[in-house]
């Protein structure tokens, strides 16, 4: 099936079209300005986002019954925000007013602009007499300027029903500069007996349930006070839509692109409603752009990836596969054609000392058994080969200075050693890659599983991997890179303990990934 063909047809098709949610943002209705809430409508939090170097977004969503639909009526009512120099929200520097809308879930996104680079701000809204708590964001080094240091931590795949947040709540002691979000941010599945806690509703197929599972999520006091502390990058991966879609076709048989369209259409605007981004990333129906490029001075540059609604289909009927037929298909793509020459061209254009490719899927090519036979997940960048290859080369022939990529979505810690040819171990290493594990994703995970010793061996530029729970913690210099590998020991219990699992570092101008 041609889901390009499809897709196009499915958007240009009035019947289809006009079945999409609203999300028009034309504000001609009467704004109530003084709305007398029952109960405190800011139970969803507040966080930023997107920093640049003279701003970044402030969000909040107005949902006083976070799970029945928000509690809100179709009305437009009036948010009041501040940004101040201080924390007690004396010395306000800027306000200003907002509309909260029904067609967004009364969701508001304020993109500030104008103020100074590298520097901590506070935040707050107001809606009626209710207002929120203080969040914190930060702005961004100007282009030219030269830092010394960047702490940030990243993470994925926080399944509400496997676990706690603990994580979470011990990053909010790490002293860092920002938190980047590599996917799975929600889960998609309907309630299962038995779990921790317990999805609200069935499988998500509607807007109103992708909102009140987003709702759900946001609840957790953890995950607010992260987004609340730090400005935060994010993308999605698979489930915030469906498990293991590839743009518009289904990992489930015989379903219609309309219908699948239609869905992906709920969940990108659900999507939008619920994270802290800008206007460049507002959908249209069931495409909404995410990939982006931001900067911290000349110490790092980001382009953070889309692998999922651009790529081809998995090929060989995805899973646990030999790397064979579609996989070294020239024509097959994870990133898509504009965005391969979008990342291209902006690593070829950077200045800056790192060159950070946050994205969703394992790149390194890891053979899953041991022994001759060889076995790779077609879901990642093995199933797409000869693109993964190519990308490859681009870094080594072009030297692209201190690629590092990271990743989510395995439930697992690794860490990779990029090889410009896996068949040759002494081939050059262009690269390096941090896997992260989940927040909670899995359950309460493993130290050591037991294929990980087969593993390392079977592919010798692995460096690490288990498959406990945590996050990421990376301090960068100009001369070095570490990455600490932070783990949960029971995500089963809220205030579980957390611990550095292992340290790697990789040097500026010598690629490769030495333990601390």
């Amino acid at each position: 099936m041609n889901q390009f063909i499809n897709r196009r047809s499915f958007l240009l098709s009035a019947s289809s079209a006009s079945a999409l949610p609203l999300i028009s943002t034309d504000v001609t209705a009467a704004i109530r300005r003084q709305f007398k809430f029952a109960t405190y409508p800011f139970r969803l939090g507040i966080a930023s986002g997107d920093p640049s170097a003279d701003g970044f977004v402030i969000w909040t969503r107005l949902a006083p019954k976070p799970l029945e639909g928000g509690g809100m009526p179709a009305e437009l009512i009036e948010v009041s925000w501040e940004v101040a120099n201080d924390e007690k929200m004396t010395q306000i520097i800027r306000k200003g007013t907002t509309v909260a809308s029904p067609q967004l879930a009364h969701s508001v996104h304020v993109e500030l602009e104008g103020l100074d680079p590298d520097r901590w701000y506070w935040y707050r809204f107001k809606a009626g007499t209710e207002i929120s708590q203080v969040g914190r964001a930060r702005t961004m080094p100007t282009a030219e300027a030269e830092p010394k240091q960047l702490r940030f931590a990243f993470a994925s795949c926080q399944h509400y029903e496997s676990g706690y947040y603990a994580a979470y709540r011990h990053i909010l002691s790490q002293n860092l500069d920002m938190i980047i979000h590599l996917g799975d941010y929600i889960y998609e599945g309907g309630g299962a007996k038995n779990k921790l806690r317990r999805h609200v509703g069935p499988e998500l197929m509607s807007l109103d349930q992708y909102r009140n599972r987003y709702a759900q999520y946001k609840t957790d006091e953890d995950l607010q006070a992260a987004h609340a502390a730090y400005p935060w990058f994010v993308t999605w991966d698979d489930h915030e839509f469906d498990n293991n879609y590839a743009n518009a076709i289904s990992e489930q048989p015989n379903v219609a692109v309309t219908d699948f369209l239609r869905r992906r259409a709920n969940a990108y605007q659900a999507y939008y409603e619920h994270m802290p981004l800008r206007r460049r990333s507002f959908p249209h129906g069931p495409d909404m752009r995410l990939y982006q490029r931001a900067s911290f001075g000349r110490l790092a540059d980001f382009f953070v990836l889309d692998t999922r609604q651009y790529r081809t289909d998995q090929p060989n009927g995805d899973g646990l596969k030999p790397l064979v037929g579609d996989v070294f298909n020239p024509n097959a793509t994870i990133l898509g054609l504009k965005q391969r020459k979008w990342l291209q061209a902006g690593l070829l254009k950077s200045e800056s000392i790192w060159n950070v490719i946050p994205q969703q899927v394992l790149m390194a090519r890891v053979d899953r058994i041991p022994g001759d036979k060889e076995i790779f997940v077609m879901d990642k960048w093995s199933g797409y080969d000869f693109e993964r290859q190519g990308l490859m080369q681009f870094l080594h022939e072009r030297r692209v200075p201190n690629p590092i990529v990271l990743t989510g979505d395995v439930h697992s810690n690794f860490v990779c050693d990029l090889k410009l040819d896996y068949d040759k171990p002494d081939s050059p290493t262009v690269g390096a890659e941090f896997v992260g594990t989940s927040i909670s994703s899995g359950g309460k995970g493993s130290l050591k599983l037991s294929y990980t010793d087969g593993m390392l061996a079977e592919n010798p530029f692995l460096k690490f991997h288990n498959a406990e729970r945590g996050y990421v913690t990376c301090t960068v210099t100009p001369k070095e890179w570490r990455s600490d590998y932070e783990v949960v020991a029971d995500v089963t219990k809220r205030n579980s303990a957390v611990k550095t699992r292992a340290s790697f570092v990789v040097e500026a101008g010598r690629p490769g990934v030495v333990q601390a």
